[in-house]
């Protein structure tokens, strides 16, 4: 592989709407940009199927073909895409320094967009039912299913039970399993979980396989404390036990929280001059495709501002 060496005015990192948004922003304002995509260019979106609750799609939108769109309109506006990993970033440099295995790249600004990744049980069924009954995403996958008997949905912490209000309102039943006797989440959405008849919790217990070949059709659920098996019929199985930021290249570079959510500040500024972030990186509270978007949208206008009004050089004069 051609070891490579480049200056550019912005890279981005991350190839998912707020990566691609971003950099369709900078691009437009004349600004060299390259954007590295990642091996697994779109992110969550690329494991989801039908897309109804992104605007300007009157009948849904498959998450890859969205994924597409959004890469085509970047690389027409001029964005170089590279579809590969970021391995290591060095923001106490400037210009800033971003590697790709061996390869260097320099930008007077960058944009975070690394996205989250959910946390899943670990099962070899979770491979073959993903898109199919299986989701982590309750707010974007479970209209898909209104009308039908049951879902489950498995965690008990807030999201799990902001999924179950959700689907109770357009599926029969929603069955929670969580692997405690009590719920962690807040005590005004537990209380909402506890008290709406459409949803049943079944404690102290987890999933140890999702049952059906080409969409779901049940989950097998094993009491920690009793041992008993016990098989649920549904059509659809919500994962809710948490994200993971892919933010691991950033240790030591920028300020995160104790989750490892990048910080921002004043918008979508990091602890660093010229460096933001934007998406499911930082945004642990919505986690939608439109809102990484319009992260991305508010990330590449900083860039620009930063740059249109002589941050670089700010910069440079404050490093000497």
């Amino acid at each position: 592989m051609q070891l490579m060496e480049a200056e550019y005015d912005v890279i981005v990192i991350g190839g998912g709407p707020a990566g691609y948004t971003a950099s369709i922003y900078t691009c437009r304002a004349g600004l060299k940009t390259l954007l590295i995509a990642g091996l697994e260019a779109g992110g969550q979106l690329m494991l989801t199927r039908e897309v109804e609750n992104y605007p300007g799609f009157s009948k849904g939108v498959m998450g890859p073909d969205l994924m597409e769109n959004m890469r085509q309109q970047a690389e027409s506006q001029g964005a170089e895409i590279i579809y590969d990993n970021a391995t290591s970033v060095n923001f106490k440099t400037y210009p800033y320094e971003v590697y790709v295995n061996e390869s260097r790249y320099t930008a007077k600004a960058v944009i975070v967009a690394t996205g989250a990744s959910p946390k899943w049980l670990g099962l070899e069924s979770e491979k073959r039912l993903l898109g199919r009954g299986l989701s982590s995403c309750a707010t974007c996958d479970g209209p898909l299913f209104k009308g039908t008997e049951t879902s489950v949905v498995v965690g008990g912490g807030d999201s799990a039970m902001e999924y179950a209000l959700f689907l109770a309102n357009i599926v029969s039943k929603v069955v929670v399993v969580h692997r405690r006797d009590s719920l962690r989440a807040s005590k005004v959405l537990a209380e909402r979980a506890l008290n709406n008849p459409k949803i049943t919790f079944v404690w102290n217990s987890v999933v140890v396989d999702i049952l059906g070949e080409k969409k779901v059709e049940g989950v097998r659920v094993r009491n920690l404390k009793t041992g008993e098996i016990m098989d649920i019929g549904c059509q659809s199985v919500f994962i809710a036990i948490g994200h993971k930021p892919n933010t691991e290249i950033f240790a030591g570079q920028l300020e995160v929280d104790e989750e490892g959510y990048v910080k921002v500040y004043d918008g979508m500024c990091t602890s660093v001059p010229g460096v933001f972030a934007a998406g499911d990186v930082h945004d642990k509270r919505y986690r939608q495709a439109v809102t990484a978007a319009g992260f991305g949208c508010m990330a590449g206008m900083e860039a620009i501002w930063f740059i249109q009004t002589g941050g670089p050089e700010k910069l440079r004069q404050a490093r000497g």
